[in-house]
């Protein structure tokens, strides 16, 4: 009886020192990303990325720092234990442009200056004699949530069916196109 106490507290003792080891690496883990700066680059066809080591969080962790997330999440009907990873993204659009207008009377030799601002959304335009200038800037935040959807029987949920990306965006003028997720094993 002793040995099969001895042995159950070596297991027990193996078993704790591994989930400890495990909880420090990514406690490890989590400290290098954090220190890390979000990379910002072009690619040769000029488009924008930017690169960030990902952070592994606990969902208890996940629900006590990122409380507006989790309402995003509640909002769109995900359960958040069901959740497998979550992103969010702001982007900024820039449209620059200048027009030159011909056949036209203006009766002023000055300049007009044009500035409209939203929450959304920045207007500059400037007015000369015959050119107008403008800027059109867009904000927009991206959530991006992966989660599971659970098999039914009988309204019972068990196990996975299908794994889904639900991305949704703060920008009420942003219609969403495509969005693709791959899961690579």
């Amino acid at each position: 009886m002793k040995n099969l106490i001895t042995i159950a507290m070596v297991v027990l003792l193996a078993a704790l020192c591994l989930e400890l080891n495990r909880d420090n690496q990514r406690l490890r883990a989590n400290e290098r990303a954090l220190k890390q700066s979000v990379m910002f680059y072009q690619t040769t066809a000029n488009r924008s990325v930017a690169s960030v080591e990902s952070l592994t969080l606990e969902l208890n962790e996940f629900k006590r720092q990122h409380r507006e997330d989790r309402a995003t999440i509640e909002e769109l009907g995900i359960r958040l234990r069901r959740m497998d990873s979550y992103a969010k993204s702001v982007t900024v659009s820039t449209l620059r442009d200048t027009i030159i207008l011909r056949d036209t009377v203006i009766l002023h030799d000055s300049l007009r200056y044009v500035h409209h601002t939203t929450a959304w959304t920045t207007l500059r335009a400037l007015l000369n004699r015959d050119t107008m200038s403008y800027e059109i800037i867009n904000y927009d935040t991206l959530h991006q949530v992966v989660h599971r959807v659970p098999r039914k029987f009988w309204f019972i949920p068990y196990g996975t069916k299908a794994i889904r990306q639900e991305i949704t965006c703060s920008n009420p003028n942003t219609r969403l196109i495509y969005t693709e997720y791959l899961e690579i094993n």
